[in-house]
């Protein structure tokens, strides 16, 4: 199991359409347990990103994927910058396999 959580700054005024280009792009990822965008309620740009893997390398092969790719050029200008990232090893919990 690998998890990742990150926090991505979107441009002011941009988080909706950024949210919804992510949405849209992460349906269907072989390997994926579980991805949940959530919008920060401390920060009206920021945005957390939960994902929970079968493996380090399936989070990998999802980047090479046409989708993701897709999503990051058109996701790209709508990031003001990265916040916090931390690199997890999922153990318990609802949704787990």
């Amino acid at each position: 199991m690998y998890g990742l959580i990150n926090q991505i700054l979107a441009v002011p005024g941009q988080r909706a359409a950024l949210v919804k280009v992510l949405a849209a792009a992460t349906r269907g990822m072989p390997g994926c347990i579980a991805y949940v965008i959530a919008n920060d309620t401390a920060n009206d740009a920021a945005i957390w990103i939960t994902e929970v893997w079968e493996s380090k390398e399936a989070h990998a092969r999802s980047l090479q994927l046409r989708a993701v790719q897709t999503a990051m050029a058109m996701g790209r200008p709508l990031i003001a910058g990265l916040g916090a990232r931390a690199e997890t090893t999922p153990v318990a919990g609802v949704g787990r396999r």
